[in-house]
This record gives C-alpha cells, structure tokens and sequence, in this order.
C-alpha cells in the first residue's frame, strides 16, 4: 500500500475520537504500575533482607512474566536512598537492568547512572574502580542485577568481585537460562549459589492474587467478582498462573469495559481480551 493510499484510507474514515476526560483520567489511572504486596512478593524480601544482612550474593531464578522485575524492584524502594544536604546519597540498594551482551564497561556504566553520578572516559580498569569508588561512596550493600543472564561471560567475574571486593551482597535475576550459564564456571556459581525460585501463582494463591487486583489495581465502580469460578478459570488458561501477563489482561479488560460504557469488566469483555494472549 502506497503512502497515497494510507493518506486516502485515513481521510475517509476520519480522525480516531478522543476519550471524555474522565475516561482518559481513568485509562491513565489503569495504566500506571503499581505495587501490590503479594504473599510470594514479601517472602521473597524477606530472603532478601537476610542476604543483605549477611552480606551473601545469591540468586532469583523464575520463568519470564512471574514478576521478579516488580518484585526486586520495590524491595529497592522499600530501601529508601538516604540525602543529606552536601553529602553523597546514601542508597542502600542498587538496582539495574543489564543491556543485551552486556559487557564489563556496560555494566560500570549502568550502576554508575543509576546512583546518579556521571560516568567518566577511561580504560576498563579505570571505570572499574571508579564504580567501586563510586558505591563504597554512596553506601551500597545490595546490588541487584536484573536480566544477568544477558551479561558477557567475562562480566560474571566482574560481578563475583564487586561481591568480594566491597563485601555486599549481589543478586543475580534471570530465568533458567541464568543457571546453564554461572554453572559453566564453577567460581561464579560457588559465590552465587545460593537460589531462591520465583514461581507461578496457582490454585487458591491464584484467586486471592486475582481478588487483590480487582479491589486494589483496577477499582472499578462496581465489583467484577473476577475471582468467581467462571472468571477465575478464563483467567487461569489464559495466564497460566503467570502475574505479569494477569496484570496485564485485567488492566486491559477494564478499559475496554470502560469504553463500552460500563462500570465492571464483564465476561464477554474478560473473555474477548484473554482470547488475544492464549
């Protein structure tokens, strides 16, 4: 299709209409992330605090869409960065996203960012101690590092230091992916061996998980009852007990049952939308 044609399409069906402005209050409402205290969520901080402590590195291992991500990074927040007028912050916890073959220098560079300092030009060796400088500084005791199973395998050994070195603890956050690979030196995996899995919601878990979102994310006028059976189990096969896409389909649900001039997602809104994600 030519650019004309696209031009043409688009002028004879007209301009796509604009929400109300209390629905686009609502939509922007439901699309801003929360977080929601689920039971596996403050077990997981729990183990967490407790390798802080002792200063243990370790390991978060779980499937993609289970909510690592959301997890780890509100036990950052509940860490609050400390600012003092004319000191360097105190943050506690560190978290960063590795990039995509992630290099040593590429993962300087994001801790340095995140702790908002500027990263400087120099070798390998020398950004390298100016991260360490630069956490020492700013009181780092735990360092998360998100999608580590994209790290270089060099880069593991980076991170093995920054545990040693600095005396902190330093959690790797992957899939099972992450494991074929620290296994394949037997140094990284000794510092990191300790694990905990990140897992699926089911059965029971699963409805209190799904009865949370309903009463604290989406808070629509009138109740769904999404955690009632039929809901419950178009739910369950379209998510597989998995949180993120859970989150993702009742958030979706509830605008599409907001644009259609309802007060509560229905069935054949919940059913229209989980048949798009099985």
């Amino acid at each position: 299709m030519t650019s004309k044609q696209a031009q043409e399409i688009a002028q004879q069906l007209g301009d796509i209409p604009k929400n109300d402005a209390n629905l686009q209050a609502e939509i922007q409402r439901l699309n801003r992330k929360s977080f929601v205290p689920l039971e596996q969520v403050q077990i997981l901080h729990e183990w967490l605090e407790s390798k802080r402590q002792a200063r243990q590195c370790c390991r978060i291992i779980g499937e993609s869409r289970t909510g690592k991500t959301m997890a780890c990074n509100a036990y950052r927040l509940r860490h609050k960065p400390i600012q003092q007028m004319g000191k360097p912050p105190i943050v506690p916890v560190a978290y960063i996203q590795a990039d995509p073959d992630c290099s040593s220098k590429d993962l300087f560079r994001l801790i340095i960012e995140h702790l908002k300092y500027q990263m400087t030009k120099g070798t390998v060796a020398e950004i390298r101690e100016r991260t360490r400088r630069v956490m020492k500084t700013c009181g780092v005791e735990t360092l998360i590092i998100d999608e580590a199973d994209r790290l270089k395998p060099n880069t593991f050994r980076d991170v093995r230091d920054i545990g040693e070195e600095l005396e902190i603890s330093v959690v790797l956050v992957g899939t099972d992916r992450l494991d074929a690979v620290i296994k394949r030196d037997e140094q990284v995996y000794n510092r990191f061996r300790a694990c905990h899995r990140f897992g699926k919601s089911s059965g029971e878990d699963f409805q209190r998980t799904v009865e949370i979102w309903e009463k604290q994310i989406l808070k629509l006028p009138v109740a769904s009852n999404l955690y009632s059976e039929t809901m419950l189990n178009t739910l369950g096969e379209a998510t597989r007990g998995y949180i993120g896409l859970l989150d993702m389909i009742l958030r979706e649900s509830a605008i599409r049952a907001l644009k259609k001039g309802l007060q509560k997602v229905d069935l054949e809104t919940l059913k229209e939308v989980a048949a798009e994600y099985k």
